[in-house]
C-alpha cells in the first residue's frame, strides 16, 4: 500500500468508528464493528514495518 492508500484506509476506519458510535440499531453496530476489525487487520498487514525487517 502506498502512503496515500494507508491514509485513505485510516480515514475510512475513522468514518466507520464514527458511524458505529452514532448508530442505534444493535445489529448495525455489530456489523460496523466487524467491518472496522477487518479494515484494521488489512491495514496492519499492509502497513510497512517501521522497525526494520523481522527475523
Amino acid at each position: 500500500m502506498t502512503e496515500r492508500q494507508l491514509r485513505e484506509q485510516e480515514f475510512k476506519i475513522a468514518r466507520y468508528r464514527h458511524l458505529e458510535r452514532e448508530v442505534t440499531d444493535p445489529l448495525a453496530a455489530c456489523l460496523l464493528h466487524s467491518i472496522i476489525e477487518e479494515l484494521e487487520a488489512e491495514l496492519r498487514r499492509d502497513m510497512p514495518d517501521r522497525h526494520g525487517p523481522r527475523g
